[in-house]
């Protein structure tokens, strides 16, 4: 199995561009699979500035083949043409795909580094696809790993520790921009019910916000302010809060996008200036209301642009958290590899016990001596194979697990199945009054492939 990743960031193409990409990214995983067998599993990351497929394939040539899968569907679910999202994205494998996403968790890719919010984006994304079951346990592994080194970064350095993320840099430019900087006079409408419109809400509490109303196009907006505070508008409430507003906030990404020209009529007596925050990667408001007086719009591209660099020495510090996490990580799915190996060493070995096994009882008959030569034997068995077991997890740290599949071939004849095409097998005892689960003496045991 092999890991592998697709990925589209501010970094390296237009937020337009990502922003129609991730279009139908809800669905995608879960298509991808039901329609490549190259594609074992898949997680989707989608945030205001990135959108990223993590995935499992079953063998290194058929990265190619999963790759394909997933922009052809990307490209069906967007309306762009392949050639174009095809070449949006930068495909990863092996370890660069694990020092990517540990570094993504962490915040050190973001458009404001040590941001706190992706590393709960990523712990979603994981639990959607979990949900799904389209969350192979190669992947599993490596976002549960992810989450830790982002926990482990936090603790550990002062990086993000103002408390940084992308809606309270958008919030100071807010101040900055206000003739007025004291929040608790605002009024202000949110729109969206998501994670970064739950991350506004306290953000505006903190900072003394208490008019607060909010507008979700799915109707989720009663219960969202149910447990955060605030006033739930509706379809026909929404021109009358937004007349009266002195901040609006996006971040619901939605179809229903305020296009300039209402906005424009439902203001056209509203004396006060109007502050637009637009945190959405599809836009909840038209670029063109930037050109209405009485209006200052705010976008990511602003926020990134404004983001303060973090000290050298934290980011130097979480770098090194992150690599080493990366190492590690690298490092135990190599080991990890060559188990199907070991099994199949140990099972193989097993069966040429049991079957010396069997001469003796039916030579000797089912009888305790017989027992106790078995036993002795195991512990032999176990014996021997323990230095074969050891070698294979340090040719596996160094990346020689083929050269050790190829090695038990070539002197045992085994052949090696990996565990997703591996059917289950239960070895067979033969038919014997004696229990021979219960070892005769202290510290001996009977071995299981």
């Amino acid at each position: 199995m092999v890991l592998f990743s697709l990925v589209a960031t501010h970094a390296d193409i237009d937020l337009e561009t990502v922003a129609q990409l991730s279009t139908g990214a809800s669905g995608l995983a879960a298509s991808a699979l039901a329609g490549s067998p190259a594609v074992a599993g898949a997680v989707v990351l989608s945030t205001c500035n990135r959108f990223e497929i993590y995935g499992e394939a079953p063998h290194p040539d058929d990265v190619e083949a999963a790759r394909a899968a997933l922009v052809s569907q990307i490209s069906g679910a967007s309306g762009l043409n392949q050639q174009l999202v095809s070449r949006s994205f930068n495909t990863r494998t092996g370890p660069d795909v694990t020092r990517h996403l540990f570094a993504v968790s962490s915040g050190l890719d973001s458009a404001v580094v040590g941001e706190r919010e992706i590393a709960g984006q990523v712990r979603r994304a994981l639990i959607s696809a979990q949900q799904e079951g389209t969350a192979s346990a190669g992947l599993v592994r490596l976002f549960q790993a992810a989450s830790k080194t982002a926990k482990d970064v936090g603790a550990q350095t002062a990086l993000g520790s103002r408390g940084l993320s992308i809606v309270s840099v958008a919030l100071d430019l807010a101040t900055d921009l206000s003739e007025n900087a004291d929040w608790s006079t605002k009024k202000v409408v949110v729109f969206g019910t998501g994670a970064y419109a739950g991350a506004t809400m306290s953000l505006l509490r903190e900072r003394g916000c208490t008019d607060v109303s909010v507008f979700s196009s799915s109707g989720r907006a009663a219960g969202f302010v149910a447990t955060r505070g605030g006033t739930a508008l509706d379809s026909d409430s929404l021109p009358g809060a937004v007349a009266a507003a002195d901040v609006m906030i996006g971040c619901s990404g939605s179809d229903n996008r305020v296009e300039a020209a209402e906005l424009a009529r439902i203001r056209a007596a509203s004396p006060q200036p109007l502050i637009v925050i637009d945190l959405a990667l599809t836009h909840d408001f038209d670029p063109a209301v930037a050109e209405l007086d009485g209006v200052e719009l705010l976008t990511l591209e602003s926020v990134r642009l404004a983001a303060p660099q973090e000290q050298a020495e934290s980011l130097s510090q979480a770098s090194d958290i992150v690599d080493g996490a990366a190492t590690a990580f690298e490092q135990e799915r190599q080991a990890r590899s060559v188990d199907s190996a070991i099994v199949a060493l140990r099972r193989h070995t097993m069966d040429v016990l049991d079957a010396e096994m069997e001469k003796v009882r039916a030579r000797h008959g089912c009888t305790a001596a017989a027992e106790e030569v078995e036993f002795a034997l195991r512990r032999m068995v176990k014996q021997l194979l323990h230095v074969p077991t050891v070698r294979a997890r340090e040719l596996a740290a160094n990346g020689q697990q083929a050269d050790y599949v190829a090695g038990l071939e070539a002197v045992y004849g085994i052949t090696v199945e990996q565990p997703a095409a591996r059917a289950a097998a239960t070895a067979t005892e033969a038919q014997c009054p004696v229990d021979h689960s219960e070892a005769p003496a202290a510290g001996s045991g009977r071995e299981t492939a």
